[in-house]
């Protein structure tokens, strides 16, 4: 992986840190990379004077300018000017509101951005990040909850991310920017009230690297891995399974693409039993991909089958309970550990 410098050295690791939510740490983040660097851009609809959506752009419009630019309802323009404005040596953020908006641009992201440095032989680059919110658990429907990062998992060229944490957002969208090659990041709109901290001024030590899992729980009965959403109803779940003697061990990959294995394999040279919790349909998902290399690399190290606990497949629902029934959550989480555990 190329990284970029900015252009201001890192203040010392040791920061005074500050509590914020999810929602609120995406316009620190891109704050932090503007004044970083002059090059770093921002474009999207009504990302500007309004704010954002879910107002987690708000105020960068004031503070930066013309740099922070509000764009038609066009997927297909905004893509496609960031594609353009990186080749010529700017480092565009573009955001796409919901992530299922993708669908719209979706020829500009796997057929442009992603093959645009490896079809000219290295000698473009194309640092654009992209933003999307997705995810259900909030009362969109279903055409605005899907788990869109699994659209592109089969896409080479492209780098995934998928915080689930606060400190892990602003991390990890700071490193995006800074990455040379193309990045989506996910940003899950049923966690934007949740907490954290982060550095009270610009801090490189608070970069999270793309690429490197985070061993949230430790454990040596099964390895539960899971993000996002489900990384905090997999560690609700181990609290009640520890309750009950069995110990668990939870994951969260933070990257799909690039995915940290070794974490997960390490992990499974204690346990011997994985159980994947994913958001989104079983077919096709992070989740069989990770239980195929899994089961394929490392199959001597199980003493049982895998599991992937998933959605529903099935549209996401608009109706509150339908949607809450239609998600993997603690209950279901802690009865398939048991069942694992057990075997």
């Amino acid at each position: 992986m190329t990284t970029h410098t900015p252009t201001t050295a890192p203040a010392s690791p040791a920061s005074e840190l500050v509590q914020i939510n999810y929602r609120k740490v995406i316009a620190r983040a891109l704050a932090d990379e503007l004044a970083a660097d002059p090059t770093v851009v921002f474009l999207g609809e009504d990302v500007g004077v309004a704010g954002g959506a879910f107002k987690a752009t708000d105020g960068l419009k004031a503070r930066f300018g013309d740099r922070v630019r509000d764009t038609p309802i066009s997927e297909q323009a905004i893509v496609g000017t960031a594609v353009g404005a990186a080749l010529m040596g700017l480092r565009p953020v573009a955001e796409i509101m919901f992530a299922d908006f993708a669908g719209v641009c979706f020829d500009q992201i796997v057929n442009t951005l992603a093959k645009y440095r490896y079809t000219t032989g290295g000698q473009a680059r194309v640092p654009v990040t992209i933003r999307m919110s997705n995810g259900a658990g909030s009362g969109f429907g279903p055409q605005h909850s899907q788990a869109a990062e699994n659209w592109f998992l089969n896409i080479p060229g492209l780098k995934i991310v998928v915080p689930g944490t606060v400190a892990d957002l602003y991390g990890l969208l700071r490193s995006a920017i800074r990455d040379d090659d193309p990045v989506l990041v996910f940003e899950h709109k049923n966690l934007f009230a949740i907490k954290g901290e982060v550095p009270a001024e610009p801090d490189d030590g608070y970069l999270v690297p793309i690429g490197v899992a985070d061993v949230v729980r430790a454990g040596t009965d099964l390895t539960v891995v899971a993000g996002q959403q489900m990384r905090h109803r997999a560690v609700e779940a181990a609290q009640t399974l520890a309750a009950r003697g069995i110990s668990a061990e939870v994951i969260d990959p933070r990257t799909l693409v690039p995915f940290d294995d070794e974490a997960v394999r390490v992990s499974l040279a204690k346990t011997s039993r994985l159980l994947v919790v994913q958001e989104g349909p079983p077919d096709g998902g992070w989740g069989a991909s990770l239980i195929a290399r899994v089961t394929s690399q490392h199959f001597e190290l199980l003493d049982a089958a895998p599991v992937l606990l998933a959605s529903d497949p099935t549209p996401v629902p608009y109706s509150a309970p339908l949607e809450d029934a239609s998600l993997p959550d603690a209950d279901r989480i802690v009865a398939a550990a048991q069942r694992l555990a057990s075997y």
